[in-house]
């Protein structure tokens, strides 16, 4: 049996906790067998956001007439792009596993790895130890109990983001950032896209405000059907349809080239085997651990999106130097502090946020003061012709600490990390309203959220700050 001083299972984030250990001098094993790189590299925020770039650009020069200008897309290469965009992708997850093989310290079993018991794991007709175990394993993409689900082809993310055809009509089943991104992206270039989201909302776990307005502006652009839960689908010739059973129990019916399944994700720990270990998980089989990133099995630990926590890369990335520090520093154990833990959507519009949202604060009856300001009450909003975004702030109303920031429009995913220093720093709203903003930079329409009067829900007003123009 080869024994090493840490496993990591996972080749995403986990890989820094597997480089850190290196640098001490310990030996090391990554086990994984996908492509090297984990979700975000191979089938996520990596390629779909180079997609989704060249989807903003198309919808650019489409909606260019707003501003005086005739343009006209006379040919669109979306084979070579997805071929483009794929490559590079493929380019870097080989150059990562090139990598590894080269390192005198790293051991690469490029596998599916089963736990034998805590930290002992069989890769392939060997098994392999450590004193330590990371499991940084991820999340696949979940598919629902459809009738008719497993008789007909459909894409998830994964083939939907190496999908080098056009379809002519394209049916998302479901109403995350998944599908507003996809749906996003094949919309630009000409895809007629249908929604079929089971809540009231597109994007259900974002600040109310911002559910409403998304919702509205991408039906703008594409079918939108919420509130309806997709019962059933078939195969019809070169075609498929789906059912789907409204807020009123009345069925309705949509047929398009391809369907794409997103409604969710899973975590990957049912093919791990982790119930021949001490390692508890939910009941959806996320794993359970503690402040410090600790699993309930002596010298195991965990991050990423297995967790079901914030399942972003830079989420995974944060939690990674949370381990990597309590594994390989002298001292007590860190616990990972999430504050200000922002989040973005790269649809359109674009989406950001961080903190709390205000049905939040209100379900746990807790003080606050809100306040929202429109893009088109700025003068690079106006240039822009933004009419719908939005900068919301919640405060609290006593001490004027930043309790959450929600950014819909233009640049969101931008314009968010004004804010997020000041959070993480406990500041207040004073730290944004008294830098000197660039006139007319986007960035004002954050410095006039802060710079107003805020409102307490129910009637009353926080502290008054002037503003000028």
């Amino acid at each position: 049996m080869e024994e090493f001083d840490l496993i990591v299972i996972g080749s995403g984030a986990g890989l820094s906790v597997a480089s850190a250990a290196v640098d001490r001098g310990q030996t090391v094993a990554v086990v994984e067998d996908g492509p090297l790189g984990g979700t975000c590299l191979n089938r996520g925020c990596i390629p779909s956001k180079m997609l989704v770039h060249r989807a903003d650009v198309m919808e650019t020069i489409r909606t260019a007439d707003r501003f005086g200008i005739d343009a006209t897309v006379e040919h669109v290469d979306f084979a070579g792009s997805v071929h483009e965009v794929n490559e590079a992708v493929s380019e870097d997850a080989g150059g990562i596993e090139h990598g590894l093989e080269q390192s005198s310290h790293h051991t690469l079993y490029h596998t599916e790895g089963r736990f034998v018991d805590d930290r002992t794991l069989a890769v392939d007709d060997e098994e392999i130890t450590a004193d330590t175990v990371v499991i940084a394993a991820g999340c696949r993409p979940e598919v629902p109990a459809i009738d008719g689900i497993d008789a007909v082809e459909y894409l998830t993310s994964t083939e939907a983001l190496r999908l080098d055809r056009r379809p002519g009509s394209l049916i998302v089943v479901g109403g995350g950032y998944i599908a507003a991104e996809l749906g996003h992206y094949f919309g630009a270039f000409g895809t007629d896209v249908t929604v079929v989201g089971r809540r009231e909302r597109l994007l259900p776990d974002e600040d109310e405000q911002v559910q409403e307005t998304f919702t509205e502006v991408f039906g703008r652009r594409h079918e939108v059907l919420t509130g309806h839960e997709a019962t059933a689908v078939e195969r019809r010739g070169d075609r498929v349809a789906v059912t789907a059973t409204g807020p009123d129990g009345g069925e309705t019916e949509r047929v398009a080239d391809e369907l794409l399944v997103a409604t969710g994700i899973t975590p990957n720990t049912d093919r791990l085997a982790v119930e021949n270990t001490g390692v508890e998980t939910d009941d959806d089989g996320y794993v359970l651990v503690d402040d410090t990133l600790a699993t309930t099995a002596d010298g195991v630990w965990a991050l990423g999106d297995v967790l079901g926590r914030y399942q972003f890369r830079h989420a995974a990335n944060h939690e990674a130097r949370t381990v990597a520090r309590n594994l390989l520093l002298d001292g007590p154990d860190e616990a990972v502090d999430y504050t200000a833990m922002p989040h973005a959507v790269f649809a359109s519009p674009q989406v950001a946020g961080a903190g709390e949202t205000e049905q939040a604060l209100r379900d746990a009856d807790r003080d606050y003061a809100v306040r929202t300001y429109d893009y088109a009450d700025t003068a690079m909003g106006d240039a822009l012709k933004e009419t719908d975004g939005f900068v919301k702030v919640l405060v609290d109303p006593d001490d004027r600490t930043i309790l959450g920031c929600h950014v819909l429009g233009p640049e969101a995913s931008t314009l968010l990390h004004e804010v997020l220093p000041v959070m993480r720093a406990g500041g207040t709203v004073a730290d944004i309203t008294d830098t000197v903003h660039v006139h007319p930079a986007l960035s004002e329409v954050v410095h006039r959220a802060f710079a107003g009067q805020f409102h307490r829900p129910g009637g009353g007003h926080a502290h008054h700050h002037e503003h000028g123009d």
